[in-house]
């Protein structure tokens, strides 16, 4: 079974989930049948179990939960990813290429194509691993991968590697709203207003700067990635705007002017390419 590792070598988020749900769209594009498994950070799940769309994200982790309702694809979760992957092909058979959303540093998962993605903005920070500086593993891990995604505009500089680099950028100017999200609203109609922004990301002011881009007036409510907001976090006067992943933990605030950035990743077309030859050298596909 082909599997496909997308992590990092750094703490704090780079961009690995929209990176997932661009890589199963192409996937499912080239006629074959995803599966994504996850480790479900920030939730309390241990054993193998399956995300839906309405599971919770206190159990489950609030990545898990939005690639469930955005990827098309069967998603499960647990800390063994071995165990994950196993459990997920006994309940979906036809599935013939698992995505493991992270799991860069769980060797015991074979895999065939490994991609790190890097923050563009942040890089390798100082460079020190853990704990003096962000890094998991040491920045050569990258020469043993396939392919290095750099996420939005570099503006640190980044070690030479003999993997192949690509860039991904986020784009999104399209709101929904929080309790109906068949109600839309553009960057336009929101512009005028004082909008809470919040962002419970591995990198806040990715989000506020995209925002901004939009000529968007926001007071910005960072927040530590994968927080468990509580009904006190939110309890603003006015408009708020958040990210799809702090949106599925925070339905309850009942907030009729709540909006949500949908964004999708554009990808640099040749790591596409790059992924289907590594398929097809290893399995034939």
């Amino acid at each position: 079974m082909p599997v496909i590792v997308v992590g990092n070598i750094s703490v704090g988020g780079t961009g690995k989930t929209p990176l997932v749900l661009w890589l199963a769209q192409f996937l499912r594009e080239q006629g074959l049948r995803p599966g994504i498994i996850s480790r479900g950070y920030g939730g309390t799940a241990i054993i193998p179990q399956e995300v839906m769309p309405d599971s919770e994200p206190r159990l489950c982790g609030d990545e898990p939960v939005l690639l469930a309702r955005k990827s098309a694809c069967p998603v499960w979760i647990g800390r063994d990813r071995v165990a994950v992957a196993q459990a997920l092909l006994v309940a979906h058979p036809d599935v013939n290429v698992i995505i493991s959303d992270d799991g860069l540093q769980h060797y015991r998962l074979r895999r065939d194509v490994e991609i790190a993605v890097i923050d563009g903005v942040r890089g390798l920070g100082n460079g020190f691993l853990l704990p003096a500086g962000p890094l998991r593993e040491k920045a050569s891990r990258l020469e043993q991968v396939d392919a290095v995604v750099v996420n939005g505009a570099t503006a640190t500089p980044l070690p030479a590697t003999t993997a192949p680099r690509y860039h991904m950028h986020l784009n999104g100017e399209v709101f929904y709203n929080l309790l109906h999200s068949e109600t839309r609203a553009s960057a336009t109609d929101l512009r005028g207003k004082t909008l809470h922004a919040v962002a419970g990301i591995g990198n806040p002011n990715r989000f506020f700067d995209h925002l901004r881009s939009l000529e968007l007036k926001i007071v910005e409510h960072p927040f530590p990635d994968h927080h468990r907001y509580q009904p006190e976090d939110l309890a603003f006067s006015g408009a708020m705007v958040m990210t799809e992943k702090d949106a599925v933990k925070c339905a309850f605030s009942g907030m009729k002017e709540a909006w949500v950035l949908a964004v999708e990743a554009e990808v640099d077309p040749g790591l596409g390419q790059i992924i289907l030859d590594k398929l097809k050298n290893n399995h034939g596909q």
